[in-house]
């Protein structure tokens, strides 16, 4: 019997340590592989029915576009779709351990995004968004942290974010949450989504979910 394959759409968001943001988040949105195209095909349906042009991102959700977003989120909720984020208050970041550097602490945050929901009996394809000229060391390393572990990942490689919708909708709720924990309230448009992916989940987006959690699931990691 062939092994089912599923794809895990990653991004990040305020991971760099010196910027100023309070939290790093490191997400996915998974898709069994056979329903990419079905899932790809509905969002860009949704993008006609409301003249939506270019990428879609949560920086760029506004008042005039909420409907669009969110009869996204909508679909998201609907449908076999999954997200797991894991996120990091940097303040707890101890920058004074021995042979501590920031970057072996991000490839840490990116193993324990992946290794609690990699299942031995499937197969994966892991896409990462390009975010600067470093994409190839990157993805050494992963390769490198995961390979040692799982030799079941097919794939590893990274892809830029206007190449797949659904790494686009990762960017979306991504955002939600950590404009959420930053307590924000500049604009409407965002808190209504917000609330909306609060209602859908019927829970809060500032704690952890149970470990088993499939269709949402966040992990807050506490360093101290």
């Amino acid at each position: 019997m062939q092994q089912k394959t599923f794809n895990f759409y990653c991004d990040e968001s305020t991971h760099l340590e010196n910027d100023g943001f309070p939290y790093m988040i490191i997400a996915y949105i998974s898709s069994a592989w056979n329903q990419v195209k079905l899932h790809s095909q509905h969002i860009y349906h949704l993008r006609e029915k409301h003249h939506f042009k270019g990428e879609i991102k949560w920086s760029k959700l506004s008042e005039s576009n909420y409907p669009f977003y969110s009869e996204l989120i909508d679909y998201f909720f609907a449908t076999d779709l999954n997200f797991r984020a894991v996120i990091v208050n940097k303040s707890q970041i101890n920058n004074e351990k021995l042979e501590f550097t920031y970057n072996d602490f991000y490839y840490r945050m990116y193993y324990q995004l992946l290794h609690h929901k990699i299942n031995m009996e499937y197969t994966y394809n892991i896409y990462l968004d390009i975010k600067d000229t470093c994409s190839y060391r990157k993805n050494k390393k992963l390769r490198e942290i995961l390979n040692v572990q799982y030799g079941n990942i097919r794939n590893l490689q990274f892809i830029h974010s206007h190449e797949s919708v659904l790494l686009q909708l990762t960017d979306v709720i991504m955002g939600a949450l950590n404009y959420n924990l930053r307590g924000e309230k500049k604009m409407i448009a965002k808190l209504k989504i917000i609330e909306k992916i609060k209602r859908h989940a019927n829970r809060s987006l500032d704690c952890s979910t149970p470990r088993n959690t499939e269709k949402f699931n966040l992990f807050f990691i506490e360093l101290k």
